[in-house]
C-alpha cells in the first residue's frame, strides 16, 4: 500500500465515521492497521506493535488463530445464516460446550452479538422472571452501551448521555475496591462487609428489586478485584431476599483471571452469568446470556419476550466452538494463571520502582496499574470531570510513548488496563512491562512537580 492509498483510508474513515468515547477533534490520524499475528499487531510502515491489552482485553487466543478461522470459513461455506427459529449443528453442539465450561448450574442460553446485549437479556430476564424492575448496579462499573445496559452503567460513559442514557429502576450501590473504599475501611475484610450490608440495607429498603448485577472483577474501571468476602455475601443477601445475582463476565471471562470464568475463584454460582469478547477471541462477535434451570423453566409457560435477526447467528457459533478447544489444546486457563503471577510480579515491582503508581491489582493475565499525583491522598492525574471536558490526559501521553516504543495498553481516565493474548511469553510481558517503565517516569516527574 503506498503511502497517499493509507492517507486516504485515515481520511475517510475520519470523515465519515464516529470515533468512539471521545470528542471527534480528538481524532484525526488513527493508527492505521494492516495485519495482526500472535501477540503483536502492525502498521502500514509494517512497525510492530505488542498487544499488551489484547486489543480491547478480548483478543484472548491472539491474532490470527488458525483453527478459529478455519471453523468461520468452514461455516461459511456451509451455512452462513439461517433464521433464529430454525436450528443449526453449530448451535447444538455448542450449547453442549458451554455446559462442560461455564459455572454449574448455567443450563440454558441466549446468543446476541456483544456483552451489551447480552446484559440487556440478563436485565429483561430478570424483570420478567421475578415480576420486579430494580436493578442494583455499581457506580464504578461498565455494562454496555444501549439503553437498559448503559442505565446500568455507573462511570462516567453514563453520565454523558443523561436523560436520554437513563432507564427507570436502576440503582448504584458502593464498589468494594479496598484501595478506594467509599467507607474508608481499614482492611480487605471491613471493605468487603460494609460493602455488602449496604447492599443487603438497600434492597431492605428499596422494595422491588430483581437483581444485582456485578463485574465479578471490573474491568475498565481499574480491574477492581473485591476481597475474597465480598461475593459470596452478595450470594447469600441475593438468595435471603429472593433477588437474583446476574454477574458480567464480558471482560472477565474465558480464562482472563486464571480460571474459565472469575466467579471461579469464589466458587460463586451466579443466577444469570453475562459474557462475551473472548468466548470467540475477538474473530467473531458474540455475546452470551446464560441462566440456571429454574429461570428456563419459568418460560416454558411465560413468554420470552425477547430476541434478535442474529441471535443464534451460525457464523457467530462456529468460532466459538473452535475457541474452546483452542483454550483447553494449549492449556490457556493454567497459563493464563501462571504467566499472570509472574506479570503480577514484574507490574509490582514498576511500582516499588515508581512513585506515580499508586495501586497494582490483578488476577491471572488481567492488571490494573493506578497513577497518582500523591500517594498519600490518591488523587489521580485524570478525573471524570476532566474527561468529559475534554481536557488532555497524561495517561494518553504515556500510552502514546508505550507506541512509539513498540507496545499498546489500553487506559482509562487515570489507570491502565493490562492483559495481553494468553498466548504471551515471558519475553513477551518482560517487553511490555519495560516499556511501560520507560514511559512512567512522565508521570514520575509530574508527582515530583506537584
Amino acid at each position: 500500500m503506498t503511502r497517499t492509498d493509507a492517507d486516504t483510508v485515515v481520511d475517510s474513515t475520519v470523515k465519515y465515521s464516529y470515533g468512539t468515547w471521545r470528542f471527534q477533534k480528538s481524532w484525526k490520524n488513527p493508527l492505521h492497521i494492516v495485519d495482526a499475528e500472535g501477540c503483536y499487531f502492525y502498521d502500514t510502515e509494517n512497525k510492530r506493535y505488542l498487544d499488551f491489552s489484547s486489543q480491547l482485553i478480548c483478543a484472548n487466543l491472539g491474532h490470527k488463530n488458525k483453527a478459529v478461522i478455519e471453523a468461520i470459513c468452514e461455516q461459511a461455506r456451509k451455512l452462513p445464516y439461517i433464521s433464529p427459529s430454525f436450528t443449526t449443528d453449530v448451535r447444538g453442539k455448542l450449547g453442549e460446550q458451554l455446559l462442560q465450561v461455564l459455572p454449574g448450574g448455567l443450563t440454558k442460553f441466549f446468543y446476541s452479538t456483544s456483552g451489551t446485549e447480552a446484559n440487556e437479556a440478563a436485565i429483561k430476564i430478570a424483570r420478567l422472571y421475578t415480576g420486579k424492575y430494580k436493578i442494583i448496579s455499581r457506580y464504578r462499573s461498565y455494562h454496555g452501551s444501549t439503553a437498559g445496559s448503559i442505565a446500568a452503567t455507573g462511570d462516567v460513559r453514563r453520565q454523558a448521555v443523561e436523560p436520554a442514557g437513563k432507564i427507570d429502576g436502576v440503582i448504584f450501590a458502593p464498589d468494594a475496591d479496598p484501595y478506594r473504599s467509599p467507607f474508608g475501611a481499614k482492611t480487605p475484610e471491613d471493605c468487603a462487609k460494609l460493602s455488602a450490608e449496604y447492599v443487603d440495607y438497600m434492597i431492605k429498603n428499596e422494595g422491588n428489586v430483581a437483581a444485582i448485577l456485578v463485574e465479578p472483577v471490573a474491568g475498565t474501571n481499574g480491574v477492581l478485584v473485591p476481597p475474597s468476602e465480598y461475593l459470596p455475601m452478595l450470594r447469600e443477601i441475593a438468595d435471603k431476599h429472593g433477588v437474583l445475582l446476574i454477574t458480567d463476565e464480558v471482560m472477565a471471562g474465558w480464562g482472563r483471571t486464571g480460571e474459565w470464568f472469575s466467579v471461579n475463584h469464589w466458587k460463586l454460582k451466579p443466577d444469570i452469568l453475562t459474557t462475551a469478547k473472548g468466548i470467540t477471541g475477538a474473530y467473531i462477535p458474540l455475546g452470551l446470556t446464560a441462566t440456571t434451570t429454574e429461570i428456563a423453566d419459568y418460560f416454558e409457560d411465560h413468554y420470552f419476550a425477547h430476541g434478535h435477526t442474529y441471535e443464534a447467528h451460525p457464523l457467530t457459533l462456529a468460532p466459538a466452538i473452535a475457541a474452546i478447544a483452542e483454550y483447553r489444546r494449549l492449556d490457556l486457563i493454567n497459563e493464563s494463571r501462571r504467566k499472570g503471577e509472574y506479570m503480577g510480579k514484574k507490574l509490582q515491582e514498576l511500582k516499588e520502582k515508581h512513585r506515580s503508581v499508586g495501586d497494582v491489582r490483578g488476577l491471572g493475565l488481567f492488571w490494573g496499574v493506578e497513577l497518582v499525583r500523591d500517594r498519600k491522598t490518591k488523587e489521580p492525574f485524570y478525573s471524570a470531570e476532566d474527561k468529559l471536558a475534554g481536557k488532555p490526559s497524561l495517561l494518553d501521553r504515556i500510552a502514546a510513548q508505550m507506541m512509539s516504543n513498540g507496545v499498546y495498553a489500553m487506559q482509562w481516565l487515570s489507570h491502565f488496563v493490562l492483559g495481553p493474548p494468553l498466548i504471551v511469553s515471558e519475553d513477551q510481558i518482560d517487553e511490555g512491562v519495560a516499556a511501560m517503565d520507560r514511559a512512567l517516569e512522565l508521570a514520575d516527574r509530574e508527582v515530583q512537580d506537584s
